[in-house]
């Protein structure tokens, strides 16, 4: 209903990359070592994965936002890890500079990370301020042409790794969440430090950690739009990144639920397949069918995106039921599989493991109930 013939061409490129490059040996490799291939990741670049929507003058594919869900799904199906590397550049990382950036900023921070020459994190959350973004602490006082940033950020993804980072932070301490302004930090400039990288229960591969910010000069050529407005920016970020969930959710859930009919399909007790037993049928319809539910919740919001109509409340809708779908599907998928789904051998393992913080991260599912109501209850 919500896809073209051109989306499903781009699904064809998606899927064919996934069964060809992202193999089981290379997945384990991951898994035992907590590296993702540098040679993956360039592959990944060259494939046109990490710029679906942003525009061809600036490298990318000049896609829309059901072709970034096409490919997350795709990856996710058989990566939950691979896809991390896909949604960062298209929503958490890309997104504020698509949205403030000044043409300057696009051409010297995003057009590398298309390409996949640099790597770009998106840091919001703090120790004290998770769901309560407001209540951050970071600070960032203006000296001249210079502003100094001093703070502590929390659970950013690939902040090990990256090259630049999207730091929020309170220019204006007595405003609250107006008064705070986004910033494009180098990585490297002195003062700029990262934690020790998290270790996981899932999606390993791709390193964690705390950013921390001493005195650190941030010129004012890398605000991020108007001071006061990094709020709005990162809210409209995230709005993105929450469909970006919605389509890993769908994806590994697809993944696990394949994996579950394989097996019933396969394994026999008391002479006949466990499929044929109704109390495993049953589970396998009910996954099915809150699978179907969620892809079209995902569906629909990309489609509002590509619209350029607001879907603040859809893409919380998707978040929220497609993560939480996802992981009832997973662990149903293990239940299926019995004793020989709680060993690493078999992929349910893995994939129970990395879908269990869909609905934590970019919003936790009780925060996107609390942006569902505000919506429906606002006037």
């Amino acid at each position: 209903m919500f896809l073209t013939e051109k989306h499903e061409l781009i699904r064809k490129l998606a899927r064919e990359f996934a069964e060809k490059e992202l193999t089981s040996d290379i997945l384990d490799q991951v898994e035992a070592t907590g590296e993702f291939p540098e040679e993956i990741f360039q592959k990944m670049a060259k494939a046109g994965f990490f710029g679906i929507k942003v525009p061809k003058e600036l490298g990318g594919s000049g896609a829309d936002h059901r072709a970034y869900v096409i490919v997350m799904e795709e990856i996710a199906k058989v990566s939950g890890v691979a896809s991390i590397y896909i949604s960062s550049p298209n929503s958490l990382s890309g997104g504020p500079l698509l949205l403030d950036g000044t043409d300057e900023q696009k051409e010297k921070y995003l057009t590398p990370i298309v390409t996949g020459e640099k790597k770009l994190c998106f840091a919001l959350t703090e120790p004290g301020a998770g769901s309560d973004a407001g209540g951050m602490t970071t600070t960032a006082v203006k000296d001249g042409d210079y502003y100094i940033l001093n703070g502590r950020k929390t659970f950013i993804t690939m902040a090990p790794l990256s090259d630049y980072a999207v730091i929020y932070a309170k220019t204006d301490v007595t405003k609250k969440t107006r008064g705070i302004s986004a910033f494009i930090v180098d990585m490297k400039l002195p003062g700029v430090s990262c934690g020790k990288p998290e270790d996981k229960m899932g999606v390993i591969g791709c390193a964690t950690s705390d950013i921390i910010l001493e005195n650190v000069r941030v010129h004012k050529s890398d605000l991020l739009g108007a001071e006061g407005e990094g709020f709005i920016n990162a809210m409209k970020t995230l709005d993105v990144g929450r469909i970006g969930v919605a389509a890993q959710s769908i994806g590994l859930a697809q993944g696990a639920l394949d994996e579950a009919i394989k097996y019933a399909k396969e394994r026999k007790q008391f002479g006949r397949r466990i499929g044929d037993f109704q109390g495993i049928s049953f589970m396998l319809a009910d996954m099915a069918t809150k699978l179907e539910a969620a892809k079209l919740l995902t569906y629909q919001a990309a489609y509002l995106k590509d619209m350029n109509k607001s879907a603040t409340k859809e893409a919380s809708m998707a978040k929220y039921y497609a993560s939480e779908a996802c992981n009832e599907i997973c662990a149903k998928a293990l239940q299926i599989h019995g004793g020989y789904g709680f060993i690493k051998d078999y992929k349910i393992e893995r994939m129970y493991r990395d879908c269990r913080v869909f609905t934590i991260y970019e919003g936790t599912s009780q925060v996107q109930q609390m942006v569902i109501s505000g919506q429906l209850l606002k006037k």
